[in-house]
């Protein structure tokens, strides 16, 4: 069944097409990769998807939530547009930590404002908005714990390497618990050594039946963790298949030329 269902989606930057009719879905408990040269939409199609982003044309659905549609004429409340972005959770390339924050309070920040508004609005008493904060820090432990960071809690993004910083990107996602997890090149500002160390978390993820859509540059990484890959060429999909059917069996030409480039290279 699908979880993520991708219709019609357009994006223009002023006098540039990025996107030009983009669709596809994707089941529960299943991992797509897309790959595709720099320029190609990649990164604006997940901005779409996870509502960074505003597409011009086209429809996006995660479970029973239409999470965008351009033809909806109604505006959105702040509360309706929340629930819409908490579907998806994006991990960042460039990890986008808070360097004054600890880990553990990097990881817990976004659901303790959360926490605050809903308690607020229920006039809860200060003892049970505490008891809520204390309950959000031992679920942020037991997933910081999952990355294999629990003895790295009152550390500062400074003093991480960039695949634990990485590794804290992913923490922070997973504690708003999103439906569909995205990742846009997440080795790509890594060290060749270090990247395999996020590539096993996010393997562990796929093992656990997340369903996640990941953008990466990791040909290898995307063969093995993958369920279907798509590639993306000028702002359309140009070819999609199981990874068999992508690394083995390319149809279209652009993807075997991608493909000679890439694992030639």
């Amino acid at each position: 069944m699908a979880l993520l269902e991708v219709k019609g989606i357009y994006k223009r930057f002023g006098n540039t097409e990025v996107l030009k009719g983009i669709d596809f879905s994707l089941d529960e408990g299943k991992v797509i990769s897309i790959i595709g040269s720099s320029g190609s939409g990649k990164t604006t199609l997940l901005r779409c998807i996870t509502g960074l982003e505003t597409a011009d044309k086209g429809k996006i659905t995660v479970g029973d939530r239409v999470t965008f549609d351009a033809e909806r004429k109604e505006k959105l409340s702040k509360a309706e547009k929340r629930k819409n972005q908490l579907c998806t959770g994006l991990v960042f390339q460039s990890f986008n930590l808070f360097p004054q924050y600890t880990v553990l309070r990097n990881v817990t920040l976004a659901k303790e404002l959360l926490a605050k508004e809903e308690m607020k609005a229920q006039k809860a008493s200060r003892a049970a908005i505490k008891a809520r904060y204390q309950e959000i820090e031992e679920e942020a432990k037991q997933v910081i714990d999952s990355v294999g960071l629990l003895d790295k809690l009152e550390n500062y993004p400074c003093e991480l390497s960039g695949g634990q910083q990485q590794r804290v990107a992913i923490a922070r996602a997973l504690m708003l618990s999103p439906k569909v997890l995205c990742f846009d090149e997440p080795t790509s500002a890594l060290d060749p050594e270090i990247t395999g160390e996020v590539l096993n978390v996010i393997q562990k993820l796929a093992e656990e039946g997340r369903t996640m859509l990941i953008v990466t540059h990791e040909m290898g990484f995307a063969r093995e963790v993958s369920d279907e890959v798509v590639f993306m060429h000028d702002g359309i999909i140009a070819e999609a298949g199981t990874p068999e059917e992508i690394f083995d069996h390319p149809k279209n030409q652009r993807l075997k030329d991608f493909l000679s480039a890439t694992l030639h290279a």
